[in-house]
């Protein structure tokens, strides 16, 4: 056998149907499975839709991160119900205020050399361990608890060769933001990035984390390191060490894309609003006032995130005009600020400390003020995501941020003038499991009612893909569409996943807050089509952007091309994912236009175009998909349920 690299290795011993070819399909076995309680919702509903008695994974993980505010009884309901689904279907349960699933799952649960499919897009962080971990629409995620092989198309492998050492005050975000620099939101897509060199050695499991985590922001199919010393230190850590086993490319591996980053060049970079490639040098915007410095959530959620603004903040008082928000990523590590005399520090400071969870990096609080920068170190600034529809969210890493909280504008650490702070480890580290429920035995299972509240509705039923379509566009956005944009998160809208009318009349309000209304209005006369730009549908997994315009009578989405996880969602829920064969049909194609499609079933099955008119003119355009066999007959069906259904 050819030299692989550790992308090839995990597929090949977990390869089920399909051949090893970029772009081809092919369906994996799945190890290990993690939902949160914006997707879990639906994933639960869809486990009961199945009558399965009990999950056939390894291990799956159900954690409680996304939805702590309780201003009502919504969320409270919903906590139940995922913990009683937990019961039934033998999950692992993780209690509101525990902390983010990732670096939890992280902690806790994850494996070099497995798969893991999360209903969440940000599921690739455990690559930081060796795990070829994907993020997923939560019908997918729910078909592999059921024991359904994973479809996805065979990603090329990117190799990232980092040399070099890291200057002071320059870390691991700065890395993926040079990343997101070089090849944009979508110069990941249908690709793994894979990092490989002498300059991991500066990295530790969670620096590691940092990069895998924004590996979402790429497009990226997932990220992989190797699992070596710092994964076997990070285990032992965890008291996990017995987990370990040293997974490495092979000498001679090659990879189908190449980039090298030599550390020692890179200085703090900042990514501008509303959008992760938007990255400059701090120096070049350095000056503009600040609202808020937050620090922590998934994407910079280890101990030295805390730590090192600790030391900065030390016997200081951070900037008068600047919210300092600590967003810490987990109990334990909360314990270890604790501990280790952090949180005093940075509390001191006048810092403001949240519960372990997602928080404001979904918009679940947070917000910032109206025309007011905020310096974050989330994954995402995506316009509105924050909370304050008009947001103004940069990226950064941890030291970047509190330099700029202590002088209240955006400011270049180095320019502070004081030592860089040199930081260990905690004194131990905190192993807390109090807030993970176990699965209980399958017999008492089995005697688990779920316990619904009354915003919990059962998924609306889906019709077939019609054989013919003569629908008009209701709406025409451009590029780089977001399901943010698609299907808002935040505390308004969030409370309302699993109650699939109520959050439909949020869809698509960021953009075009009259399109739910419209598209109820023509619903009965057959539904509409949505045209789109390139990289339509990056960011979330959330399914609900497909749910929820499905319901309104979304029949088709044309774009110049997809996201990944979108792409697919569109597919589990019928609706016909199409791209321009040529790019510029985009600019003839006006909103209010009506299009034909005849032969769908037919034209679908036999090739890979289809034919588009425009009655009352001699426009006629050719459209094309990149359907497998598999995925056409789940189209035809009405979605993946339907289909399972007759299966």
């Amino acid at each position: 056998m050819s030299a692989q690299n550790i992308t090839q290795k995990i597929i090949s011993s977990h390869l089920l149907e399909g051949e090893m070819i970029p772009g081809k399909e092919i369906a994996l076995k799945i190890d290990q499975t993690l939902t949160q309680d914006a997707t879990g919702t639906l994933v639960m509903l869809e486990l009961e839709a199945m009558g399965l008695d009990r999950v056939k994974t390894e291990l799956s993980a159900q954690y409680v991160d996304h939805n702590l505010i309780q201003e009502d009884f919504k969320n409270g309901d919903d906590h139940l119900f995922l913990q009683s689904a937990c019961q039934r279907f033998g999950i692992w349960f993780s209690r509101p205020g525990n902390g983010v699933s990732h670096p939890l799952h992280m902690q806790r649960f994850g494996k070099p050399g497995k798969t893991l499919l999360g209903a969440d897009s940000h599921t690739c962080a455990a690559g930081s361990l060796g795990m070829l971990a994907m993020g997923a629409g939560g019908l997918e995620v729910a078909m592999a608890m059921a024991g359904h092989p994973f479809y996805v198309k065979m990603p090329k492998v990117f190799g990232v060769k980092l040399v070099g050492e890291l200057p002071d005050w320059v870390s691991a975000k700065d890395i993926i933001l040079e990343l997101l620099r070089r090849h944009s939101v979508k110069g990941g897509v249908g690709c793994v990035m894979e990092y490989f060199g002498p300059g991991l050695k500066q990295l530790n499991a969670m620096d590691r984390h940092v990069i895998a985590n924004m590996g979402a922001e790429l497009g990226a199919t997932g990220t992989l390191f190797p699992a070596d010393e710092a994964v076997r230190q990070f285990l032992k850590d965890q008291g996990r060490e017995a987990d370990y086993f040293e997974l490495l490319s092979d000498e001679g591996a090659q990879y189908d894309r190449e980039d090298t980053i030599d550390l020692s060049t890179l200085e703090p970079l900042i990514a501008k609003p509303s959008s992760p490639d938007k990255v400059v040098k701090v120096r070049e915007i350095a000056g503009e006032p600040i609202y808020q410095a937050y620090i922590g959530s998934s994407a910079n959620p280890g101990y030295r995130d805390f730590a090192l603004p600790a030391m900065m903040v030390k016997n200081k008082t951070v900037h008068p005009s600047v919210s300092f928000d600590i967003n810490p990523a987990s109990r334990n590590s909360l314990e270890e600020m604790v501990e280790n005399g952090v949180l005093s520090d940075l509390i001191h400071s006048g810092a403001r400390i949240h519960q372990a969870g997602c928080n404001g990096c979904i918009g679940m609080g947070q917000a910032p003020a109206t025309g007011r920068n905020s310096l974050r170190t989330g994954p995402r600034n995506f316009p509105g995501r924050s909370g304050t529809l008009d947001d103004s969210v940069f990226l950064c890493s941890p030291e970047t941020a509190t330099a700029s909280a202590l002088t209240g504008k955006i400011t270049d650490p180095r320019d502070l003038g004081i030592p860089y702070p040199t930081i260990s480890g905690p004194k131990r580290s905190i192993i807390n499991n109090a807030m993970l429920q176990e699965p209980v035995a399958q017999e008492q299972a089995l005697k688990v009612q779920l316990i619904k509240g009354p915003n919990i509705a059962s998924i609306p039923e889906l019709s077939k893909l019609p054989q013919r379509i003569e629908l008009p566009i209701l709406l025409k956005v451009g590029d780089n569409i977001t399901t943010d944009e698609i299907m808002p998160a935040g505390a308004r809208v969030l409370p309302y996943r699993s109650n699939i009318p109520k959050i439909s009349e949020f869809v698509f309000d960021i953009i075009d807050p009259t399109y739910p209304d419209r598209a109820q209005s023509i619903h009965k006369n057959g539904g509409h089509i949505i045209v789109g730009g390139e990289n339509y549908g990056q960011g979330s997994s959330r399914e609900h952007a497909a749910l929820a315009p499905r319901y309104l009578g979304l029949h088709a989405v044309i774009t110049k091309s997809f996201a990944r996880i979108h792409w697919q969602n569109l597919v589990n829920f019928g609706i016909l994912p199409l791209t321009f064969k040529n790019p510029d049909d985009y600019l003839q194609i006006q909103l209010g236009d009506v299009l034909i499609l005849e032969n769908i079933h037919d034209s679908l099955r036999k090739g890979n175009t289809l034919t588009a008119t425009v009655p009352g003119s001699n426009f006629t355009f050719t459209l094309e998909h990149a359907l497998s066999p598999r995925q056409i007959d789940i189209l035809i069906a009405g979605g993946l349920i339907n289909w399972v259904k007759h299966q």
